[in-house]
């Protein structure tokens, strides 16, 4: 998969190469494996006196009795057709609401309640009506209005139109500042805020616009007349933006958040809490299946050394696809996110180095006859990923027509060739650079396999694939480096204690010899730099065969800054990940039919 890479440097800049990540593979794969104290696994696969790593992961907390009682009264008719009822008059408040502000507002509030996805066409329509009258005008919206500048600004690039950021420019001063009595606006800063995370590289006004805004966010916060509803979205922006939030998660934080307002729409509320419980259900139904299939293909209790965290690979599922019709793709990605946890921990826990390059060629030569020289665990590994793999091909085939397995089976060994890079590394005792590290652990955090099975599931041909992929889609890397980025943040600290290879805040610190402080800031700057090349890319990308592929792929970006906000939360259950199951997948919204 040759992309077009946005490389990282040590320093505050970036670069971009044509490197399929894998150009200093060579000085790795060449590597002796010394410094064997640092190693408790010997490499040799017929020794029955293994001593083995193990990273003590805990049982995992969901059981399987306890998934398949998940069942709701919800998915009944009645239900369905009192949630098409409201749907269609709110689709009616929509086409009578006449000012432009209003729609604006109406279709933010629809967005952030989880509803959107019932209104896209109207919402395209209002959008494009917008666009076209302020580009004819020159215009927007509400001239002098930050509020309605920012949201109108936010909304329009959210949704493909590349709106300059220009609009902005009556609001700075002759020095290039925001002006001053812009601080009194307390909306109008926040949707400043708001809009400011859609930004693109070299886009200055809306980089002071941020600082600005947070700043003075800041200090609306210790204000105690500050409203109580107000107070509660400045808080929620500034812990993490909109654009980078969880849309799920979001419908249900903001559902309580609305419906504490003065000012809220009781028919948009009640269809919000219906909605939630109905689109819940049908998860549920997912979840149950995916906990079915998990149980028979029985890795949870042949491989215990393995993270069992079925209930987490599918919470990952809803954060990138949680609209109902999207159901057989979470279930076929809760099967890929599964298999991939499992292989991570053979290759990072588990395997010896010569066991690790044997499963590394079995991968890449795709056949069974290969098994007889792998160890038991690895051969039940490699048959559930074989025969896994090779049925969600099937269905590809069924549906679409296209023989999907060359292109899987590529995507999966160069994850396994980028475990084994790794391996290497932490056998050799060996630091990589900075580069070195991105090079290889932006195809190790797996999200080419994740957004592979993504795209082949898309009703394409083949030709269309073929074109897709020469075309190079930079939104992969983009996903990809957020998801390397925020897994390190969150997990290298407990990793390293339990043996593991060096993860970026490490490299950049033995690189550069900065404190772990200033390397977390360098890769939170990172973060923000690829944020902004992935914002750019997705107004790029417009083809209709692209558009739900694009969310996805910047729902993946979303999905890993939340499971790792607080640290680890796809291997550690019980803290956060557990409050987030139990909103999204189990606690129904009270509701009075």
């Amino acid at each position: 998969m040759a992309l077009r890479l946005l490389t990282a440097v040590p320093s505050s800049s970036f670069i971009r190469s044509h490197s399929k990540g894998t150009s200093n593979r060579s000085n790795v794969n060449n590597l002796s494996v010394v410094g064997a104290s640092k190693a408790v696994a010997t490499a040799n696969v017929s020794d029955q006196k293994i001593v083995r790593r193990s990273a003590n992961y805990h049982p995992p907390i969901w059981e399987y009795d306890y998934i398949q009682s998940l069942k709701s009264d919800y998915l009944a008719e009645s239900f369905n057709e009192k949630a098409i009822r409201l749907v269609g008059e709110v689709r009616m408040m929509l086409e009578n609401v006449m000012d432009p502000v209003e729609k604006l507002e109406l279709i933010d509030t629809l967005q952030r309640l989880g509803l959107s996805y019932h209104f896209q066409n109207e919402t395209k329509r209002i959008l494009e009506d917008i666009h076209v009258r302020a580009d004819q005008s020159k215009v927007l919206w509400k001239e002098g209005s930050l509020s309605a500048t920012a949201l109108g600004f936010r909304l329009l690039r959210q949704h493909g139109y590349n709106v300059t950021q220009e609009v902005f420019s009556g609001f700075m001063d002759e020095m290039g500042n925001l002006k001053s009595s812009l601080r009194e606006d307390c909306k109008g800063l926040l949707n400043l805020y708001e809009a400011s995370h859609l930004c693109m590289e070299g886009e200055g006004i809306l980089d002071i616009a941020r600082d600005f805004a947070a700043k003075q966010l800041q200090q609306y916060l210790k204000q105690k007349k500050l409203d109580e509803y107000v107070r509660l979205l400045v808080e929620h922006a500034l812990e993490l933006s909109l654009h980078w939030r969880v849309s799920r998660l979001e419908a249900k934080w903001f559902i309580d958040v609305y419906e504490k307002r003065e000012e809220r729409n009781p028919m948009l509320l009640e269809l919000a809490k219906l909605d939630f419980n109905i689109v819940q259900a049908v998860h549920q139904d997912d979840l149950r299946y995916a906990s079915t299939w998990w149980r028979d293909i029985g890795l949870g209790e042949k491989l215990p050394f393995a993270r069992d965290r079925l209930m987490e690979n599918f919470l990952w599922t809803v954060g990138l696809a949680f609209d109902p019709h999207f159901g057989n793709l979470r279930r076929t990605l809760t099967k890929v996110n599964a298999l991939i946890t499992s292989i991570d921990d053979v290759y990072d826990v588990y395997g010896t180095l010569d066991e690790l390059e044997l499963f590394t060629q079995a991968v890449e030569r795709w056949d069974t006859s290969t098994m007889e020289l792998l160890p038991e665990y690895m051969k039940i590994c490699f048959l559930a990923l074989y025969n896994s793999i090779n049925e969600i091909a099937f269905d590809n085939l069924k549906e679409h027509g296209f023989h999907t397995i060359p292109f899987l089976k590529k995507a999966w060994a160069e994850l396994c060739k980028s475990y084994l890079v790794e391996a290497k590394w932490y056998y050799s005792g060996y630091i990589p650079t900075f580069k070195e590290y991105i090079d290889n652990a932006w195809i190790s955090i797996s999200a080419p396999v994740i957004l592979s099975h993504v795209f082949f599931s898309s009703n394409i041909t083949k030709k269309e694939c073929l074109e897709y992929w020469k075309d190079d889609s930079n939104l992969i890397y983009g996903s990809s480096m957020i998801l390397r980025l925020a897994d390190d943040l969150g997990t290298s600290v407990g990793e390293l204690k339990r043996g593991d290879v060096s993860k970026s805040i490490q490299c950049y610190m033995h690189e550069t010899g900065c404190s772990e402080e200033e390397s977390r800031k360098q890769v939170k700057t990172l973060i923000d730099a690829t944020w902004k090349r992935m914002n750019e890319e997705s107004l790029m990308f417009q083809s209709s065969l692209s558009l739900p592929f694009k969310h996805i792929a910047l729902n993946l970006a979303r999905m890993a800054q939340c499971m790792y906000q607080y640290g680890d939360g796809h291997g550690v259950e019980d803290q956060e990940t557990k409050d987030r199951v139990l909103l999204l997948l189990v606690s129904s919204i009270p509701y009075l039919s």
